[in-house]
């Protein structure tokens, strides 16, 4: 039996559909031991469980099916010579092996873990969401339905906007969507969680009656999901979410007070 070998459950690709951790270790011990030595030695090289023809669907399970922070991958591997070169026979060309949750015990391996990616995603610079509000100029009534507008502003990574950056030598792509926002009306009542972006008068649906004059320290909160993807790939969702809180905009409440004038 080749090195690293052992009986398992075959599936549709060939690939077995686990790889059990012994089978792991037993392979990392046997690649040291290979080293400088003569004969032919197992070399190996991982990727994220995605499966041809239906990528998205398969991809996110591989961000959700392990729970030690790994990406599932798949294992491949192919025979090689001490001089690098593949031996001559079907034992030579990349061939699936298994599936795994522990892709970081491979030599070989060179996939980010779901921790390392979900790191990159909190270190954004996410756009911070801001609030357009009717009646303009930022100064209300008492007892006025006062509306308002969700905006995200062009500075920081907005919502289905990209962020681009490197990882193990990997072009990392992170897409950022708004989950849910937040109206925080500044006198002690917000609404929401909701995925409403409100709207001006007289259609917004998201509108505040404040009773009370004062300057009310309002703003609007996002709670960012997103989704990843490596080299072009197909994208991935990364689980969890981030919440962003908005840049404070002050709204002046005012009182208004009715007068009798003489005409006379």
């Amino acid at each position: 039996m080749p090195p690293g070998g052992g009986a398992g459950v075959p599936t549709g690709g060939g690939a077995r559909v686990t790889l059990t951790l012994q089978e792991l270790r037993k392979a990392r011990a046997d690649a040291a031991k290979a080293v400088g030595k003569p004969g032919p030695r197992w070399e190996y090289k991982t990727r994220i469980n995605c499966a041809v023809g239906d990528p998205d669907a398969n991809c996110d399970t591989a961000a959700s099916a392990c729970t030690n922070g790994q990406l599932q991958a798949v294992v491949l591997r192919r025979l090689v010579n001490p001089d690098g070169t593949p031996v001559p026979d079907d034992r030579g060309i990349w061939s699936e092996w298994g599936v795994t949750c522990f892709p970081d015990l491979l030599p070989g391996n060179t996939l980010p873990s779901l921790a390392q990616i979900r790191q990159a995603f909190r270190q954004v610079n996410f756009t911070k969401g801001d609030l357009s509000i009717q009646p303009v100029g930022n100064v209300t009534l008492v007892n006025l339905p006062t509306y308002f507008e969700a905006t995200w502003p062009e500075a920081g990574v907005g919502p289905d906007e990209i962020d681009a950056s490197t990882i193990l030598g990997y072009r990392l792509e992170i897409q950022p969507i708004a989950r849910s926002v937040t109206y925080v009306y500044g006198d002690g009542n917000t609404s929401g969680p909701t995925t409403s972006v409100g709207g001006s008068y007289p259609d917004g649906d998201i509108r505040w009656t404040y009773k009370q004059p004062g300057v009310m320290a309002t703003r609007l909160d996002t709670t960012y999901g997103g989704r990843f993807r490596l080299e072009g790939g197909a994208w991935i969702t990364i689980p969890g979410t981030v919440e962003v809180k908005g840049s404070p905009v002050n709204l002046t409440v005012r009182e208004a007070k009715a007068r009798l004038y003489n005409n006379g």
